[in-house]
Order: C-alpha cells, then structure tokens, then sequence
C-alpha cells in the first residue's frame, strides 16, 4: 500500500504551474479556482490590484490572471507595475475583461499583457494560451538559469544581442491578401517582410534567412491548411525556433486550442485593428531572439565547458570521457589505441625568466604544432599548466611510436617565437606512451597513469625523448 507521503509528492508531480487569480469579485475567482484545479494548476487569490502586486512579488507564480477592472487599483497600471519589477517582469499576465473595448484591450496590451480575454471566459483555449505561456516562460527561466551558472563557473562572455531588424514571413494562399497584411503591418514595424505560399514556406531558403516570424492563415486554401503548415514548421530543424502567429476567426476556438497545443507562438484573430497585430509581432519577435540566445549560450557554454580558453584545445573534462568511449570502440573491435602523455621541458623556466605572457604564447605555438601533426581522428587535450594528453584510435605500436617521436621532432626543431618580436626560444618536449586495452579490467585512467609513469622516466633519462610504458611496451 502506498504511503500518504507518496500520494502528496505524486500531485506535487502532477500540479502544471502556480497561478495568481485576481479578481474582486469571489464568485468568480471560485469559479477560476475550480476550472483551474480540474486542470493541476494550484491557485493564489487576491481581491485587489496591491494586494496582487504584494502575492506577485512574494510567491512569483508562474502566470498571473489579472481582471481589468478593480476597486482599488487599476489592472492594467498592476500590469504596467508588474513589467516594471525585475522581480515580476517575466510572469506572463493574461488579462480578463467583461466589457469588449478594444482600447481597453490595446492599453493592455501596450502594458505588456501577453494576452486579453473577455468574459464569459473560453475555457479551452484559456487553458490552450496558459501551457503556451508557460512553455514559453520556462524558455526565459532557462536562459537565465544558464546565464547565472556560466558566470559562476567563470564562462561569461559578452551577451548577444541579436540586435537588426526581424524576417516576418507573411503565409497566405493568394497575394490579394498577403500584400494588404504586409502593408498594413508596414506602418508599425520597421523589419522586412516576405510574401509565401505553403510550398515556399517549406522549401529550405537558400538564398536568405529563415523568417524571425511567420504570420499564418489558419485555413490557406482549405480548412485546416494553416495548422498543417504550423505542424509542418515546427517539425522541420530550419524552421522549428521561428515564432508561428495564427490568424483565425474569432469564433474559431476549437482551431484556436489546437494552434496552440500545436505550438503557436500566439493567436491573431483575422477582425484585429493592424496595431494590435504589430504588437503581437514585436512580442514574438522579442521572444525568438530570447530563445536564440539560449540556444547560442547552451553552445557557447557547452563549447567553453569543454575547451582550454588559451589553446582552443579540449581539457580534461571533455578528454576523460572522450578517451574512454575510444576504448570501449577498441573493445568492441578488437584493435589497439594509443595514449600519449607530454609534457614540456623546463617550462618554469620560461615564466620566470620572460613573464607569464611569454609562457601564454609558447603554449599557444606548441598546441598549434601538435594539432598539425595529428589526424582528425586523434584525440588532443591540454589537461595540465604544460602538459598535454595526447589518444590515437586504431593504430599500431610502431605507428604510435613513430607519431610520439614526430610530435617530439617538431617541438624541438624549431626555436618558439616570443611577443612582440623579443627574440625565440628553444623549447623541447618528453613524451610518455602506453598502448592500450592495457591490463584486462584496466581503465584509461590506470593508462594515463602509465604513460605518465613512463613520462617520468623519459625526464630522469635526461628529457626530449619518448619512453614507452613497461607493460605496454
């Protein structure tokens, strides 16, 4: 039998997201509570704009259900003071009015709502918009998830900005009616715009950029086109990141719940005055450069997670792990592989006698020779101040003798330039090699212990040589 604990951790599981209900009126905040619960959402009240503005920044729920009209305080000026806060900027707020007045919808809107609905409220697609939302907020907590860790770990670089202007591509099934909508949006929106049909559309775009945003008919040419194509974009690698807006009839709203859950960025209903369709536009547009700066710092950060900032090599965390699937590979096949540990000469030397910025540029020089030297197969890491591992997959002992001893070659054939023009230096290398599998129920780690057992004795027999490690010899 299933413990109480479990049965509560399991709803814990099963809750969607917290949401914030404000509303003066309790009947209807009852209402919401009980829609919003059959659907795994727990609920916060308030009855008033400051006391919603107190929940928000003490709870920060995860998507705020905000009524127009409240005795005490505005809701669109709680709307205003909610984007305002860092604290609560990224909330999503779905206003909620009784009476439909579109200037009432446009302030909203202009306050930073990420949409308004009126009453009485269209279930289904309310519940549609609030997942769409919340995905969309995850993305935004995410970015800035990463942007922290990455600056603790010392990995922050410059943010992108992904500043110029946005690719708006304008889907319809006949020109007479996209060049009126490109038109109209033209006035409010200084980005650039493309006319597409369905076919366009999806055929890869060789001659220019993907669109920021696409604007689509939801019906094209026949009923349900538009939804196929939003399927269609978001499946496909190039286009899956564009936001997608929806334009359908207002009384739609079995289409409009499946446009969502399709995942359309947002809804436009084909009757909205051309500024409230910019508007629209220019969240989305925010929101896919947001979105693809998460994915630049996700690559970013992954890249400078694996990679020493001064060779451009990989380092030991990338090279660990890198090694031991080479030999599992190795295993699998029956072939042998190398690992090689180096280290330069008297490189203490070097920084004491012409400063750390020498030191910095003979690495770079050496990184640089040893890359040439390798195929791009072989594995080449610095895992140390001057030492660096070196793995070649499927070779010989011969061959891997004879690629240590030409790495050895080109170190030390060539004197290493010094910054500005101070002169060169000689600089030599040993080198300890040990071929693998190694031991039966070895690991690579006990291999790098060998080839550095085997580096020790090439610099106790006098340095710039090669020794092979004992059992692998």
């Amino acid at each position: 039998m299933r413990a109480p604990d479990d049965e509560v951790n399991t709803m814990e599981r099963l809750v969607a997201g917290k949401v914030l209900i404000v509303d003066d009126v309790a009947t209807n905040r009852i209402v919401l509570k009980v829609k919003l619960a059959a659907a795994f959402y727990d609920t916060i009240q308030a009855s008033g704009g400051k006391e919603a503005l107190d929940i928000a920044r003490k709870v920060r729920p995860d998507l705020i259900l905000l009524d127009v009209e409240l005795p005490d305080l505005d809701g669109i000026a709680v709307c205003e003071s909610l984007k305002n806060d860092p604290a609560t900027s990224d909330i999503p707020v779905v206003m909620v009015t009784a009476f439909r007045d579109m200037n009432r919808k446009m302030e909203a809107l202009r306050a930073g709502a990420e949409d308004v609905f009126w009453k009485p409220l269209d279930e289904t697609v309310l519940l549609a918009r609030m997942r769409s939302l919340l995905r969309a907020r995850e993305t935004a907590q995410q970015l800035g998830l990463r942007d922290s860790t990455y600056r603790e770990l010392g990995f922050s670089e410059p943010a992108q900005t992904f500043a110029g202007r946005a690719l708006i591509g304008v889907v319809a099934d006949r020109p007479e009616i996209a060049l009126p909508l490109k038109r109209e949006l033209s006035a409010f929106l200084d980005d650039s715009f493309v006319v597409l049909d369905r076919e366009t559309a999806l055929a890869p775009r060789l001659n220019g950029p993907v669109p920021d945003v696409y604007l689509i008919s939801a019906d094209l040419d026949r009923p349900g086109e538009g939804l196929r194509l939003l399927s269609e974009l978001r499946s496909r690698a190039s286009t899956r990141y564009s936001s997608v807006c929806v334009i359908l009839p207002a009384e739609a709203r079995e289409a409009a719940a499946m446009a969502l859950d399709l995942g359309a960025s947002d809804l436009i209903e084909a009757s909205a005055d051309p500024e409230e369709m910019a508007l629209r536009v220019k969240t989305q547009i925010v929101r896919k450069r947001q979105s693809d700066r998460l994915r630049t710092s996700l690559a970013d950060g992954l890249r400078l997670a694996m990679t020493d900032p001064l060779t451009g090599l990989h380092n030991r965390r990338y090279a660990l792990p890198h090694l031991a699937r080479i030999a599992d590979r190795a295993a699998g096949a029956g072939r042998q592989f190398a690992v090689m540990v180096l280290d330069l000469d008297r490189f203490k030397s070097v920084n004491d006698t012409y400063g750390h910025p020498a030191g910095d540029a003979v690495l770079v020089e050496i990184a640089g020779r040893l890359r040439s030297n390798l195929r791009a197969v072989d594995l080449l890491a610095r895992i140390g101040g001057e030492e660096f591992l070196v793995a070649l997959p499927d070779t010989t002992p011969e061959a891997a003798q004879a690629t240590a001893e030409r790495l050895r070659r080109v170190i030390g054939e060539r004197p290493v330039p010094l910054p500005g023009g101070a002169g060169a230096i000689p600089i030599t290398m040993s080198i300890g090699l040990a071929l693998g599998p190694g031991r039966p129920g070895g690991t690579v780690e006990d291999l790098i212990g060998l080839a550095d057992r085997a580096l020790l004795g090439a610099k106790a027999e006098g340095r710039n040589q090669v020794t092979v490690g004992l059992s692998a010899a």
